[in-house]
């Protein structure tokens, strides 16, 4: 006999009175995590996520350089990724490709859960700063 929830209801020989006992249902066992299945992030994935974590490091702002480019190779849970980007000048070119380095490594990591053991940065332009707008009294016009 079967009751709610397709539990097995015995019942006692007397049949007086006495509550129905209800086996416990058995359940299947658990496959260990492992062994479930497999996640797997598109190299675009990773790559948007590296272009992302590059303009967060340069702190671009609007109308600036053009946003950074990744390309990345991932291999298992390794990705190798490469940044082309446009930096401003004057400026310290080697700190700014460091603090970019970090910030897409640790993105990375934290996004997508793979270990970057490089970063290549090709510096594709240098921009001079924006030009200053002219005082009010230099722009009027003549």
């Amino acid at each position: 006999m079967t009751g709610a929830a397709g539990a097995t209801v015995v019942t006692s020989a007397t049949g007086a009175g006495e509550p129905p006992v209800t086996a416990p249902r058995s359940t299947p066992p658990r496959v260990p995590a492992a062994d479930r299945g497999a996640t797997r992030i598109a190299d675009r994935v990773v790559a948007k996520i590296a272009a992302q974590a590059a303009r967060e490091a340069l702190a671009t702002e609007p109308g600036g350089p053009p946003h950074p480019h990744a390309t990345v190779t991932v291999h298992h849970d390794i990705a190798r990724v490469r940044i082309s980007l446009e930096l401003a000048y004057p400026s310290d070119l080697a700190d700014q490709c460091a603090a970019v380095r970090r910030q897409v490594a640790r993105r990375v990591e934290e996004c997508a859960a793979m270990t970057v053991p490089e970063v290549d940065i090709e510096i594709e332009h240098l921009h001079s700063p924006p030009a200053r707008p002219a005082s009010g009294r230099d722009r009027r016009l003549r």
